[in-house]
């Protein structure tokens, strides 16, 4: 009978804590137009050509998203590196910085200056 309470009790609480109905959060580019600009800009500048004013400061360049090898990139592999960062670069990871709707919503930002193009075997 105890263990039935406490079981009963988990549940509940598990129950609350999860979104109602399945909500997904709102991606929007321009929410993540707000994030990139308030993060990205200064190395990957304004229009995501890695010409960010702090750029060339920097001994590793950064991403220029419109080249063919990142618009190849899944959005997984952007996810990756939003999250971890980059090894031997100044890309530092945004986990525990950045919200995951915020990750989420800076790559559909990132994907609408430079749009996903498969790479040809």
């Amino acid at each position: 009978m105890k263990y039935a309470a406490i079981l009963w009790s988990c549940l509940l609480l598990i129950g609350l804590t999860l979104p109602a109905h399945g909500e997904e959060p709102q991606v929007s580019p321009q929410k993540g137009e707000a994030v990139y600009k308030a993060h990205c800009v200064g190395c990957h500048g304004l229009h995501g050509k890695g010409d960010g004013p702090d750029a060339a400061k920097l001994i590793v360049p950064p991403t220029n998203f419109h080249r063919p090898e990142s618009r190849a990139k899944s959005e997984m592999d952007l996810r990756g590196a939003i999250i971890w960062g980059l090894a031997f670069s100044p890309m530092h990871g945004w986990w525990g910085k950045l919200g995951a709707t915020e990750i989420r919503s800076v790559i559909a930002y990132i994907r609408q200056l430079a749009p996903y193009q498969p790479s040809m075997p």
